[in-house]
């Protein structure tokens, strides 16, 4: 096969694929590209995000990498015109060219307000605008967050009218009003202000006020971002908002529980005018104080219209004065008649009590006593004869020789038990060439292995005692296989008697 001569360079695939991506690059390395967003399906697992723009007779795949996803000021939606800013490229796996852009922004003033007006129908039909759910503004508040810009205007015009009506305690949370970051610093300062606790070294704000100057709609556009809208909502602290002018909207005046038309008049809607809380508080006093006059005079008029209808003191003890003399007088006649009744009594208990009716009760009872006094001398010898019988028969029975033998049986009986504890007194044993072991308490150790290495103890024998230390419990030997020959059992020992009080000293019990 013969090859036709030729002077076309040849390249490869990978080789013309890249020649033209250096092309493309080097001549569009920066470009601006208008059209409508297309395809548009959120970011991948990765975080990229890819679309298409098209007008109405070519379209352009865009690539957004993750990290500028992040910081882009408009996020892409379905259907919006854009103007997308970035470098032309190409894919060679794919033999497609693209843009890779960097930034995203409305394709003028009709599409930002197209991008509002659909945000704003989103949350609101999310219930983030409903007026059940906006407070009141507290009437007098001790501490308001303001959240604005440290360094404008605003925050002076705000400070100086709230001196101006009402001075109170001011807390500046200082964010970015503008820019890329700007939303993300209003949101995260209204939360913070809600995660003050109460009674910490920061006060707790009562209100807060959310506030920037006028601008246009793209100065604004931070409050209209979703981060900063749903902050405000979610705020559990009233929210004034007072971004712009009059005539400027956002989408947190919709979601603050108060608009206020501009920052100073949220300063003005925030408290009350000191001086008119003066005079009105001065006008109550003045009518409080007329109300207690009035009253007091109502009660002054009422009091003597009832004194009126009372009776003269006079008339009042007129009756009872009169009562009281008649009573002296009957206490009189009264006296004298109680006197004539008791001495009559007397008179005829007198009569009762002559010299002789008390002799004649003197000497029955003289008789009385002399009749007593011989039936007690009759019954005493009575009693003594039968003492005396009583003794005469007994008498026999206690003869010396009955004496003698009673105190021969109890001699017998107490040397029995005398031996009977000779034979059961464990010194009778020590005399028999056996110790008691005793601990360092005093107490007898019965078996060897309740003795310790090393233990102090004490042997008692039949003359004495003498100290001595343990070595250590020593297990019984014998034959492999054979337990230890055991002692032979002795022979039982008689029943033990109660203790004779009369039993010699000395004689005591091992255990």
């Amino acid at each position: 096969m013969v090859t036709p001569a030729t002077n076309i360079a040849e390249y490869t695939v990978s080789e013309l694929a890249f020649a033209l991506k250096r092309t493309v690059e080097e001549t569009y390395e920066h470009v601006r590209v208008r059209g409508e967003i297309s395809g548009f399906r959120g970011a991948v697992g990765s975080g990229h995000c890819y679309f298409t723009l098209k007008d109405d007779r070519a379209c352009l795949d865009v690539v957004v990498w993750k990290t500028t996803m992040q910081r882009l000021r408009f996020k892409p939606q379905e259907g919006l015109e854009m103007v997308a800013t970035g470098k032309l490229t190409t894919y060679p796996g794919r033999s497609r060219y693209q843009i890779v852009i960097d930034s995203l922004e409305p394709a003028g003033q009709g599409a930002l307000m197209a991008l509002l007006d659909e945000r704003r129908k989103r949350l609101e039909a999310e219930g983030l605008f409903a007026e059940a759910r906006k407070r009141p503004i507290p009437f007098l508040p001790k501490v308001i967050g303001v959240v604005t810009s440290p360094t404008g205007a605003v925050i002076r015009d705000i400070l100086h009218r709230l001196r101006d009506r009402c001075p109170c305690r001011v807390v500046v949370w200082p964010v970015r009003v503008q820019g890329d970051g700007a939303a993300e610093e209003v949101a995260a300062a209204v939360r913070g202000f809600n995660a003050i606790l109460p009674g910490g070294p920061v006060p707790r704000p009562d209100v807060l006020i959310v506030a920037r100057g006028g601008g246009s709609i793209e100065d604004l556009w931070a409050f209209n971002e979703e981060v900063a809208v749903r902050a405000v909502a979610a705020s559990a602290i009233p929210t004034i908002a007072a971004v712009g002018h009059e005539t400027d909207w956002t989408l947190i005046d919709f979601a603050a529980d108060l608009r206020a038309p501009t920052p100073t008049g949220a300063a003005e809607k925030a408290v009350p005018v000191r001086a008119d809380l003066v005079a009105a508080i001065a006008d109550l006093a003045r009518r409080h104080q007329g109300c207690v006059r009035r009253l007091m005079d109502q009660r002054r008029r009422d009091l003597a219209a009832a004194a009126r209808a009372l009776p003269k003191p006079a008339d009042l003890l007129q009756l009872p004065r009169q009562r009281l003399d008649h009573a002296g007088g009957r206490l009189a006649r009264g006296l004298q008649a109680g006197v004539a009744v008791k001495r009559r009594h007397f008179d005829a208990v007198a009569a009762r009590v002559a010299p002789a009716l008390l002799e004649r009760g003197c000497a029955r009872a003289a008789e009385r006593l002399s009749a007593a006094s011989g039936r007690l001398a009759t019954a005493f010898r009575g009693r003594l004869r039968q003492e005396r019988r009583d003794f005469a028969r007994i008498a026999p029975r206690l003869s010396p020789a009955c004496l003698a033998r009673i105190a021969q049986a109890k001699r017998e009986r107490l040397a029995q038990a005398a031996r009977l504890l000779n034979s059961v007194s464990y010194e009778a044993v020590l005399a028999r060439g056996f110790a008691l072991v005793l601990d360092g308490d005093a107490k007898p150790i019965r078996r060897a292995a309740d003795i310790a290495g090393g233990q102090a103890l004490r042997l008692r024998f039949s003359d004495g005692s003498v100290g001595a230390t343990a070595d250590g419990p020593v297990p019984a030997e014998g034959p492999a296989g054979t337990e230890p020959a055991r002692p032979r059992p002795s022979a039982p020992a008689p029943a033990r008697k109660p203790r004779d009080k009369a039993a010699p000293a000395g004689q005591g019990r091992l255990f």
